[in-house]
């Protein structure tokens, strides 16, 4: 099975490396600059899993994608941020043929309207992935908690024998893989908890134990779960218990320093995903949202809005 991984940032190069570094057949779609740091330091992952370093990483570029005699790969693995959508289906495209797979790992549901109104229905799998990692300065992928881990699927239920095939080609490759009867069940149970902690921690600037200490911090952050469950609810995806349970022993973790990667984004100055992880949440929750009572997620979101105008505008 060849194995396209768009990009070779912290996540895309995590997965892709374990894989590559496990026997897989992968090649990484870079730009030219990223393909000669590659060639010249190879792919570097720091994990208490195991450090890993890769020399002779498999790269090509969007060009070489495009040259007569190339063949479509198996599998497409995205990661990339949700506002670099439509620039890397630009890059990936010509790598894309009748039996080719994508497997997104983007946060929320929007990006999947979008790469099936590119690719069709059949060609997108949904996917999630857990894991915290950061490219530090010398371009390294460096691993920042515990967990690795991908869960896919069909978009339709169940598990079909492609997505076996990729569970299979995944597993012992030195990370979790789950191949799921209810993808889009999981997506949408982290999302919910994303918006939770992105709207909070951004809300507040603050990590989830200082948020918690505040006066009204807590019934702030009760108020916004809320909100994002009922939205899930009403889209036909309510949460079950067990999510509920891990959620809230997340979000209400006293002294707990836990914060988003979207507020760390903020922090840097970096752009950020407001419209793929709130902005698009408000818009799926109908009238409960998009009424005149203006709810905590709505002013997470236009608190966030605030920040990309002050941004751009400096």
């Amino acid at each position: 099975m060849r194995i396209l991984v768009v990009g070779a940032g912290a996540t895309g190069g995590y997965f892709g490396g374990r894989l590559a570094a496990a026997g897989r057949d992968v090649t990484f779609l870079v730009r030219p600059a990223r393909a000669a740091q590659l060639r010249e330091h190879g792919l570097v992952i720091r994990s208490r899993f195991g450090d890993l370093t890769l020399r002779d990483v498999k790269t090509v570029t969007q060009d070489a994608l495009k040259a007569p005699g190339a063949q479509p790969f198996d599998v497409v693995l995205l990661s990339c941020k949700a506002y670099d959508l439509d620039s890397a289906i630009d890059s990936f495209a010509a790598g894309v043929g009748p039996s080719t797979l994508i497997l997104p790992l983007l946060n929320g549901m929007r990006h999947l309207d979008v790469l099936q109104a590119h690719f069709g229905t059949r060609a997108v799998l949904g996917g999630v992935c857990v894991i915290a990692a950061t490219l530090n300065e010398q371009r390294e992928i460096v691993h920042l908690n515990d967990m690795h881990a991908i869960t896919f699927g069909d978009l339709g239920g169940g598990i079909s024998t492609r997505a076996q095939a990729i569970a299979d080609t995944f597993s012992n490759a030195g990370f979790n893989v789950e191949a799921s009867e209810r993808i889009l069940q999981e997506m949408w149970e982290k999302w919910v908890f994303l918006a939770s902690l992105a709207g909070a921690t951004c809300l507040f600037r603050a990590s989830v134990g200082t948020i918690l200490a505040t006066p009204d911090g807590e019934a702030t952050v009760e108020r916004l779960f809320a909100e994002c469950r009922a939205i899930a609810g009403a889209n036909g995806h309510a949460v079950r218990d067990a999510f509920v349970a891990r959620a809230r022993s997340m979000l209400f973790a006293p002294g707990s320093p836990f914060t988003a990667s979207m507020l760390r984004d903020v922090q840097n100055g970096s752009q950020i995903e407001a419209d793929h992880v709130l902005g698009d949440l408000i818009r799926r929750g109908g009238a409960a949202q998009n009424g005149d009572a203006i709810s905590v997620l709505r002013i997470a979101y236009s608190h966030l809005k605030a920040y990309e105008a002050q941004r751009t505008a400096a």
